[in-house]
């Protein structure tokens, strides 16, 4: 055959049915009514979910290994045994989470070696495809756990003694479920990383656009606090010689949303959980534990609302005689990703005609903990509504796709 003759190799392309079947195969694993899902971190929804990403892992030629901390990873072989690009995301969601919330990510990134596979494309560097444990931290504190031990930001036996909301561990659990791995974290040390997401936010949808190269991620502390007060009955006893735990839990609620709007900005102010103990209709509570979130992209200004609710929390324990205490559950500093990997995401973003911007995230991700190891970015896409962490997430087909072109191409030219 002659050299005119012979066919000139496809470029890779991203198949978006094969996309949108596989996840709509994923997200039957922990279904919730509505469309939403629970496959909370290492529960039984969760190893299903594993075991099939396992499975299609494996029938794509993948390498698979799972680490101590219960990272799921897949390589794929370059031309050269050298670092290699890793991107992914997690499979975990929160209690009542969405259908792309982190999965849109690692199946994208599947997608990817598939449409290598199909082009007979073999990259210079090798492909890692990464699943984090537990980024969500709705079960076990704190978020980003896979990738924080991944990277050397928490101990591997730290991260084991964690106790989640249910009274179990995170070791007890890893082991139950089967994915307590012989691999160390941090085993394979990427060339690069870069984690496809949906925004989460209203801001790409309002604009029109439908790529966010993302410039960096918000510092986040969340905080339990305690409030012991008296129980006592709730027709005899008067106002003014209550210790009421409720009351002031519903205070410190009042006062986070005061608070965020006080700073403006960028400022983020949650009280997500509160319990109350004995909880009953007739009994002022003893007891009330709440969670408290505080977000902001300026490191300063989170710091400045840290100090006005300590301060908060002292006046409320004098003047309603309670006693308060309060744990740290998580806090990381305000990170800028490396500008290279942003500009590589705005660039890749434009040459496919897609419309893009930069923003920060306002949310957590792995890709915080990984830009402590390498040059690390991430990829947003629209979310309907900006409606996150709730069944009616949803993300239209269209930038589905585009995300995984985007996420294609930028690992491409970061693989060669």
């Amino acid at each position: 055959m002659s050299c005119a003759a012979m066919p000139m190799p496809a470029s890779p392309r991203i198949n978006r049915e094969r996309l949108i079947e596989r996840l709509a195969t994923f997200n039957r694993i922990g279904a919730l009514p509505g469309g939403g899902n629970c496959r909370l971190a290492l529960s039984d929804e969760d190893r299903g979910g594993r075991d099939l990403l396992v499975r299609w892992m494996g029938e794509l030629g993948l390498a698979v290994t799972v680490d101590a901390i219960g990272n799921i990873i897949g390589v794929r072989p370059g031309r050269e045994e050298i670092a290699p690009v890793m991107f992914g995301s997690h499979v975990d969601t929160v209690g009542t989470g969405g259908r792309y919330d982190g999965l849109y990510g690692v199946l994208a990134g599947l997608e990817i070696c598939e449409a290598l596979g199909d082009a007979a494309t073999t990259t210079r560097r090798p492909l890692a495809l990464v699943a984090f444990t537990n980024e969500e931290g709705s079960r076990f504190a704190p978020y980003a756990m896979g990738s924080l031990v991944y990277v050397g930001g928490l101990s591997l036996e730290d991260a084991y003694a964690v106790r989640g909301i249910d009274g179990k561990t995170v070791g007890e659990e890893l082991r139950r479920i089967g994915y307590a791995g012989s691999a160390k974290p941090g085993w394979l040390k990427p060339h690069a990383y870069l984690e496809l997401h949906i925004e989460q936010g209203p801001i790409l949808e309002e604009e029109g656009l439908v790529i966010g190269a993302v410039e960096g991620i918000t510092g986040l502390v969340w905080t339990e606090i305690t409030i012991t007060g008296r129980a006592s009955h709730a027709g005899t006893t008067p106002m003014h010689l209550r210790r009421d735990a409720a009351y002031v839990a519903s205070e410190i609620a009042v006062f986070l949303r005061r608070l965020a709007r006080g700073m403006s900005g960028n400022q983020r102010c949650t009280a997500g959980r509160i319990e109350l103990y004995p909880n009953l209709v007739n009994v002022i509570a003893e007891r009330a534990v709440l969670t408290v979130d505080l977000r902001n992209t300026d490191a300063a200004a989170l710091q400045a609302a840290e100090q006005e609710l300590a301060v908060c929390l002292d006046r409320l324990a004098a003047q309603e005689n309670v006693a308060i205490a309060t744990r740290s559950l998580a806090s990381f500093a305000p990170i800028a990703f490396a500008a290279e990997i942003v500009s590589l995401v705005d660039t890749t973003a434009r040459e496919l005609g897609l419309p893009c911007r930069r923003l920060p995230s306002g949310a957590g991700h792995d890709a915080q903990m990984m830009a402590r190891l390498c040059p690390s970015g991430m990829i947003f896409v629209p979310s309907v509504g900006g409606l996150s962490h709730n069944v009616r997430e949803e993300t239209k087909p269209e930038h589905l796709q585009a995300g995984a072109e985007v996420l294609l191409n930028a690992v491409l030219k970061l693989a060669e």
